[in-house]
């Protein structure tokens, strides 16, 4: 493979992360505009920013019907995503131990 074609991959230090996701969260940049600012793909972006933005707090008891709609839709999205992890790991779990015997 020649060299133009190689590409070396790069690494960012936690500090460099954790300004990328300060952009989106706390400067409201959409995830396109962040990582074109920091010259980062944008499922790198996703990423770190899965890993490194605080997690969002419970409405509480005065929340209005808007903020217990979007809540409930992220509590949702984050059940469907264990669901998906949990069965992946049955699998995994089920092979592994298929291929011991």
């Amino acid at each position: 493979m020649s060299k133009d074609l190689q590409r070396q991959r790069r690494s960012f230090s936690d500090e460099f992360k954790r300004d990328a996701v300060n952009l989106i969260v706390k400067q409201n940049y959409s995830f396109a505009a962040a990582a074109k600012a920091v010259g980062v793909g944008d499922g790198s972006l996703r990423r770190w920013h899965r890993q490194l933005a605080p997690k969002p707090q419970p409405v509480g008891e005065e929340a209005s019907l808007a903020e217990l709609k979007a809540e409930n839709q992220r509590l949702r999205r984050e059940l469907r995503q264990a669901e998906m992890e949990r069965e992946i790991l049955k699998k995994a779990t089920a092979y592994v131990a298929k291929e011991s015997s």
